[in-house]
């Protein structure tokens, strides 16, 4: 299949069943990764990182950045500027169709059972869905190994550096109810000191 054709299919199919947000969008990124090379499955840690500390959804940041990363091996800048718009088109494009649809035909279904049954469906899927991304995206920060190839003892899973960060950063968080900056930044910063 055309490289652009893919990326379109694939980040509209993952804007059209991604409901709940951005960290919605990570089981179908992690899919992605694991069948194309525009992103390798080793930095979406890092990815997921920086899409949460810059402005804008993490669905759309990663997607630009997979369009972009599939264009500029396809065929350089400006090849992953044009597939970085398309990927980031096609993920928002559900989204912009049906609110259209929904604000078109908003009071007929206002009240509707069968649309607020609808939701009731959708609430425990899409906590389903976060709930393996915040797991993914836990283990692949904190754990040494892959959870299903589990060999050794017990404390060579963990990296316990990120552990201890984790816990630490956990605790202060939930003490002092701190704006995320004020994770974020010392976390960076102790992360550059343990990789020195």
């Amino acid at each position: 299949m055309n490289v652009i054709l893919a990326l379109i299919y694939e980040f509209f199919k993952t804007g059209l069943f991604a409901v709940g947000g951005g960290l919605a969008t990570l089981p179908f990124l992690y899919d992605i990764a694991a069948r194309y090379d525009w992103l390798d499955v080793s930095i979406m840690p890092d990815m997921i990182a920086i899409s949460e500390s810059t402005p804008g959804p993490i669905g759309v940041n990663m997607a630009t950045y997979c369009g972009y990363n599939a264009g500029f091996l396809q065929g350089g800048i400006g090849f992953g500027m044009l597939y970085g718009l398309a990927a980031t088109l096609s993920l928002i494009l559900p989204s912009l169709i049906t609110i259209i649809i929904v604000a078109r035909i908003l009071d007929k279904f206002q009240n509707s059972t069968l649309v607020d049954n609808a939701f009731k469906g959708l609430r425990p899927a899409v906590c389903g869905l976060i709930a393996s991304a915040a797991l993914t995206v836990f283990a692949s920060a904190c754990l040494e190994v892959d959870l299903f190839e589990i060999s050794g003892s017990f404390a060579s899973l963990f990296d316990i550096k990120a552990l201890v960060l984790f816990v630490l950063l956990f605790a202060v968080n939930k003490k002092f109810k701190l704006h995320p900056v004020f994770i974020i930044i010392p976390a960076a910063i102790v992360g550059i000191i343990f990789e020195m």
